[in-house]
């Protein structure tokens, strides 16, 4: 019961911390492995319990993707990334949305299956990694593009590499992903932020729809758990978008940054301090 509660409050706040400014599985996995799920499992857990709210989202963007996903950029934003970064006789390099799409299918079955494949002790030894490298990129990850951009712009054959390299990662880990996509797509497309929130949820859906399903067959979910913390994040995320009408932008993302880093700093020492104290 005790574990249950635990998960339960995470899933609350994890809820809530993605619809305010992502990097809820800061919140829903460390909890889980406190409620003594292995690692491993806990991770699964986390990325199916977090995975409804991320499909909501999907679909309150539907209307930014529009009704094709096949054709070239150069009308509307459903059709691909790159028409307003690259001349109109280079068209052909630009990335269309579908291509994107099943590149990041494709990675995030990667992804999940090394996971699989990955012992409770070897992910626990690369999770402070993993959390340190998802922190840098919600703190950096939306000026790295644009700092990129103006020194090297890329093609659409490393625009999909690096898409399948994230894709892999959404599937595996997951953290802050879409801010590191928006970053990628930085490079090629020189649109606002807030116009690419569509086609980034899409990809980070299809990343983590993968690999619940691969999860789910492998038998790697804790399904007590991550039904109750399930539930809660459902709730989190409502409550927390209506949070993040009234809370400065400001205030949101120091809070978030604080809260992420610090959880950081507690898993590195938390994986290396003993072994560091024992020399």
């Amino acid at each position: 019961m005790h574990s249950l509660l635990l998960v339960s409050t995470a899933g609350l706040l994890a809820g809530a911390m993605n619809a305010l400014a992502g990097g809820g599985s800061f919140i829903s996995l460390p909890a889980l492995i406190a409620a003594g799920v292995p690692p491993v499992q806990a991770n699964a857990s986390s990325t199916v319990a977090l995975f409804p709210g991320g499909l909501a989202s999907a679909w309150a963007y539907r209307e930014g993707l529009g009704a094709g996903l096949g054709n070239r950029v150069g009308d509307g934003l459903a059709r691909g990334l790159g028409s307003r970064s690259i001349k109109r006789s280079e068209q052909t390099n630009a990335v269309s949305l579908r291509a994107l799409l099943l590149t990041t299918l494709c990675g995030g079955f990667v992804g999940a299956a090394l996971l699989m494949a990955t012992s409770s002790a070897a992910f626990s030894f690369v999770l402070p990694w993993l959390l340190l490298l998802a922190s840098l990129a919600l703190a950096f990850g939306r000026r790295l593009g644009e700092a990129l951009r103006s020194r090297w712009p890329i093609r659409a054959r490393a625009v999909l590499a690096v898409q399948f390299a994230l894709g892999i990662y959404g599937g595996y880990f997951g953290g802050a992903v879409g801010i590191m996509m928006i970053a990628m797509w930085g490079l090629l497309d020189t649109r606002d932020l807030k116009s690419l929130n569509a086609p980034r949820t899409l990809l980070v859906s299809a990343a983590y729809a993968v690999a619940v399903l691969t999860f789910i067959v492998a038998g790697a979910v804790r399904w007590p758990e991550t039904l109750a913390m399930l539930t809660a994040a459902g709730i989190g995320g409502y409550a927390g978008a209506q949070l993040g009408r009234r809370l400065p932008a400001a205030v949101i993302r120091t809070g978030t940054l604080a809260l992420t880093f610090c959880i950081t700093l507690v898993f590195f020492a938390r994986t290396y301090a003993p072994g560091l104290l024992q020399r």
